[in-house]
This record gives C-alpha cells, structure tokens and sequence, in this order.
C-alpha cells in the first residue's frame, strides 16, 4: 500500500480516484535500482530534531555512521523555476537532508577553466600540439554544455593562434537522441555553429567496418577532418543506473537509421543493451583517430564545475572523478523525496532521470515529488500504461509499429517504470490536473501543498538538480 493511503489529505494536493489507488496493475513491479555503491561522495547537509522513533526502513539518525553529513537547523530553499523557491521547513520530528550539486564558475571564470585544461592536460599534449597549419579541425559538441559561449570561444582561439584558419573550423552540434515532438521547436545551434541533422543521408558518411564487418556512419565533417576535437557533457543518468552517454560521439553524431536502431535496442532490452553501444561509440573514436577529448562536468545552477583534456580514457576517467561530486551518498532511503531539475522547463527525459534519482534515496512504499515547469504531456504508451495496460505487450506494440516516435515513447516509459516502481508521484507543474490525474499522478496545485507535505514528512530527502545525479545509500 501506498504512503498517502495511510494519511489525511494534504490542502491543495488532489490525488487520483480510487480506482487508480493500486499497487503496481499492470505495472513493472521491480522496485527502485541498485545503489551503485563507489568510494567518494557529495556532502548532503542534514537537517536534524531528535524524534522518540522512526517506522523501519526510513532515514536513521546522523552519527558516527554517516561523517559525510553535517547538521542544520535553516529551512530548505528548492529553485523549480518560479520567482519564489519553495520554502521546505520540516517538523520538530523530522530528519532532512538537503543534497546539492558541487558549485561551479561562469563568465570570465569559466574561461579561465577552459583555459587550463586545454593549455596544460594531466595526460597527452596541449590542444595547440593536436594541430597544425592547414589542418581542417572539427570540433564536436555533444550534450548541453554549460558555459558553451565560453568553452567554444577558448578552444576557437587557441586553434586559430596555432595556424588553423577559420574556414577551416567546423563547430558541429549533436541534435538529441530521441525524435522532436510535433509541436515544439526545433532545436537550433548558436551562431558560427552547424546543426548536424542525422536525417539527412548527405551529411553522413562512411567510416569503416565494425569489429563484425558491419558498416560504421558517423557526421560527414567528422569523417572529412584532419582532426577531430571533442567536447562532451561528463554526467550521469539514473535511469541508466550510471553514466550517461549524451557527451559520446555516438550516437550523437550517427545517422537516423542507426539512431532508430539505437532507441530499438534499448526498448527491447533495456540496461542490457548499454554495453554494446558504449563499446561503440569506444570503436567509432578510435577509427576518427580523436585524441583531443574534452569532458565536462556541470556545476550546479548552470555552471561549469570542472574540465578534463587529454586521451579519450584518461579525459574520461578525471572527468569521473570530479563527477563523483553529484553522487550523494546518504545513510538510508526517507519516505519523502523532494526534487527539482536542472532545466525546470525540461521534457520527459530529464523528468525520468529525476524520478529515477529520487527512487534511490526513496524507501520503496514512499513518495517523490517533483517540482518543475515540465508541460509536456508523456506519450500514447507512457499513459496507456499508466491507465492499466502491461508494460511488455506496450512495448512490443510500439517496436512491431517501426515508429520512432513511439519506440522513443516505450524508451522513456520502459525506464520510468523500472525506476518508480509502487512509489507514489506527485507533480508541482504546469500541467493541468486533469492530464495530471489521468496519469494517476498526485496533483500539487500550488507551492504551500508541497511545503506542507514537507512539514508533515517524517523522514526527507531534498535534491536539487535532480536530474544530474546517482544517489547512492551507505
């Protein structure tokens, strides 16, 4: 059963009709995800007041047991993307525990990061050594960079002072892996730089065979430069269960069909299918030749928290190492999660990854809620299986179709699934509570619904930026 079977009704915070009120029909009824343990962490702030018991599975006492946690009395600020944060003030019989990102640099700091990581690499020569005169450069950007303006403007520089002409420079962006919605915007690169566009034969070209002798399609001007700088965002992603691949050349850079094959595979086989096309995206980069790998890991509120330049695996690797920094380690799941994004306006993928982050720090009978500007209403498979249908049948439906869009949709709900489990949901948005409910959600119909939820928590987890991190317990 549920947590919110077992209280009154929360003012201001509409619940599903009865006949949604049950537990995992029809649903993925695997629970939360592994806790991935590894050896460092972030410091999430404790907010302590001594209580006479806790119900088993919640959040234990801060002690000896849990160093990493310091104790606070100050009331909570979560940024969702409104003029006011909310303001989270726990009971006198709660423990909360405010969990951020690492802090990070913009402007004229962020260039000086850049600057530095580019001139003088932990491995491999400098960017200026990559090249010279004459060389046609490609420069790569996968994933939403922060400080882009910065990191672009430096690296621009730098080859320009080593002879490289700006004729000869070519900034490519990577469009995202799952196909656009009808009604939105299509995404667009900054000035001076080139959208790659994997619909387009034309703009593919053919590098070579795979270890089986299948062929290998990455971006044309990858393929035709003399040398290949990349700049990929450094992250995880929860509802992977570890990192990301958004900052991988592919399948950034690869063209529609194996894009499609890409968002099959993972349909089909969810997690499992990871392996296979990190190994990839490895082969693609050593058959480019790229040596000139720049990772970067995001700060929180937009920022750009740290740099790594070098060897693709010694880039990758110190990249890691600063992005431990968005791995909490906390001492217990709570019965409450609190979570916002990092890009409050942000689609469902983002959304998922939150879910998926906050499922870890969630006792599995708990509740997360998501506060946000998200407006996207999910797809036909996302709410015909939260309507009831099984998971399974929905996602074979969606690959015997051959629509992309669909299998994106049984992409993101296959996922979903997994992470949320019997948690309950509830959802601080701009979408109207009738979609909201539809989805048998919990519909938070203004901030003080959610901050009184909070008051009333008995044990909670606040996670800003959400969407950025892989929570792990001790």
């Amino acid at each position: 059963m549920m947590v919110v079977h077992r209280r009154p009704r929360i003012p201001g915070m509409s619940v599903a009709p009865p006949r949604y009120a049950r537990a995992g029909t029809g649903r993925n009824t695997g629970g939360g995800i592994p806790d991935g343990r590894v050896f460092r962490s972030g410091r999430p702030v404790a907010v302590r007041r001594p209580a006479a018991g806790r119900e088993s599975g919640t959040i234990p006492r801060v002690g000896p047991s849990a160093p990493s946690a310091s104790c606070t009395v100050k009331p909570i600020l979560l940024d969702y993307g409104c003029a006011d944060p909310l303001v989270l003030e726990p009971s006198a019989a709660d423990i909360a525990f405010d969990v951020r990102g690492p802090a990070g640099a913009s402007g004229d700091a962020a260039t000086a990061l850049v600057a530095a990581a580019i001139d003088s690499p932990r491995s491999g020569p400098p960017l200026v050594a990559h090249v010279v005169p004459g060389d046609r450069v490609a420069l790569a950007l996968c994933g939403r960079l922060p400080a882009e303006d910065e990191i672009v403007a430096t690296i621009r520089g730098r080859l320009v002072s080593a002879g490289v002409s700006a004729g000869d420079l070519t900034i490519l962006h990577a469009p995202p892996l799952t196909p656009r919605p009808a009604d939105t915007a299509a995404p667009s690169a900054r000035a001076g730089a080139l959208l790659f566009d994997p619909s387009q034969e034309s703009g593919s070209a053919y590098l070579g065979p795979d270890a089986e002798g299948n062929p290998l399609h990455v971006a044309r001007s990858l393929v035709d430069a003399d040398v290949v700088v990349t700049v990929g965002l450094h992250g995880w992603d929860a509802g992977l269960g570890g990192a990301t691949f958004d900052g991988d050349l592919w399948p950034a850079f690869a063209p529609g069909a194996a894009r499609a094959d890409v968002l099959r595979r993972l349909a089909r086989s969810g997690r499992k299918a990871l392996a296979p096309l990190r190994e990839r995206s490895r082969e693609i980069g050593w058959q480019l030749g790229t040596m000139a790998n720049l990772c970067v890991v995001p700060g929180r509120r937009g920022t750009l928290h740290a740099m790594a330049f070098g060897l693709p695996r010694s880039a990758a690797r110190d990249a890691r190492r600063h992005a431990e920094l968005w791995r909490p380690r906390l001492p217990g799941s709570a019965r409450l999660t609190i979570a916002s994004l990092a890009v409050p306006e942000a689609g469902l993928g983002a959304l998922v990854r939150a879910v998926a982050a906050a499922a870890r720090t969630t006792h599995p009978e708990g509740t997360i809620c998501l506060a946000s500007r998200f407006a996207a209403t999910p797809g036909p498979v996302f709410q015909r299986w939260r309507q009831g249908v099984a998971l399974v049948p929905l996602v074979r439906e969606a690959l015997a179709s051959g629509d992309p869009t669909l299998i994106a949709d049984a992409v993101v709900t296959r996922f979903f699934a997994q992470a949320l489990g019997d948690r309950r949901l509830v959802l601080l948005s701009d979408l109207d509570q009738g979609v909201v409910e539809d989805l048998e959600f919990g519909h938070a119909a203004n901030p003080e619904a959610v901050e009184r939820l909070a008051h009333r928590a008995d044990s909670l987890v606040v996670l800003h930026e959400a969407d950025r991190m892989l929570p792990r317990l001790a």
